[in-house]
């Protein structure tokens, strides 16, 4: 299921955003805050990001000018209480993608991040590979050579976060965030059950590529030595 970011710091609106755009089948987390939101953003992989200008600790276009600036090229699109021409060309420039003015229509802004969505990303590898496997996102499958096998959505995240890391250890926190999101409960061994369910996979398609555990750190990606 896609995934945005929501950096809002009125709760009811944050809710209401978040529901609308559940029922649209899109999940969402929520950040009151720039810090909160930097730290996510970084962590992990979002489908749009949704900027209030005005937030407790600065402006939501400077937060967008700086993740532009640092190479984040995901489609943002801004909310504000302003609606001169000027701050709308400013929020352009800003490196926004579209701009949603208070008071609105959520069934508007739901459209909007849709069509955000829809946009082709700038992705580097379609169907990410390491050694032997690959796995195709669109048909949430793990491939070996024939062996083909489906995965489970949060299997789908780990794998792919793991994939994007390559031989570097990824984090605990980093693989339960892309597999439940930041607003899930996540049980204290979620995350090892799931990683050992994508062990018997890759079993049984016959790789010669391996979860290693970096323990109390995360995992990594390796390739067994040739017997």
């Amino acid at each position: 299921m896609p995934r945005v970011a929501l950096i809002e710091d009125h709760p009811r609106l944050g809710i209401m955003i978040r529901q609308a755009l559940a029922a649209a089948g899109i999940e969402t987390d929520i950040f009151s805050n720039l810090s909160a939101a930097g730290y996510g953003v970084k962590h992990a992989d979002y489908a749009v990001l949704i900027i209030d200008r005005g937030l407790p600790d600065g402006d939501g276009l400077g937060f967008l000018k700086r993740l532009r600036e640092s190479g984040v090229m995901t489609p943002a699109l801004i909310l504000t209480a302003r609606d001169a021409l000027h701050d709308r060309i400013e929020g352009l420039e800003s490196g926004a993608d579209d701009y949603v003015t208070k008071p609105f229509a959520i069934s508007e802004l739901v459209a909007r991040v849709r069509t955000l969505m829809r946009r082709p990303a700038v992705i580097s590898d379609l169907v990410p590979s390491f050694a032997d496997i690959s796995v195709d996102a669109q048909a949430q499958t793990l491939r070996c050579g024939d062996q083909v096998l489906l995965l489970a959505p949060a299997e789908l995240q780990i794998m792919l976060t793991l994939l994007k890391g390559g031989e570097q250890t990824v984090r605990h926190a980093v693989l339960e965030h892309q597999a439940w999101g930041f607003a899930d409960a996540v049980t204290p061994n979620a995350l090892e059950v799931t990683v050992h369910r994508l062990r018997k996979k890759m079993l049984a398609v016959g790789t010669r590529v391996h979860i290693t555990n970096i323990r109390g750190v995360g995992f990594a990606l390796r390739r067994a030595e040739p017997a």
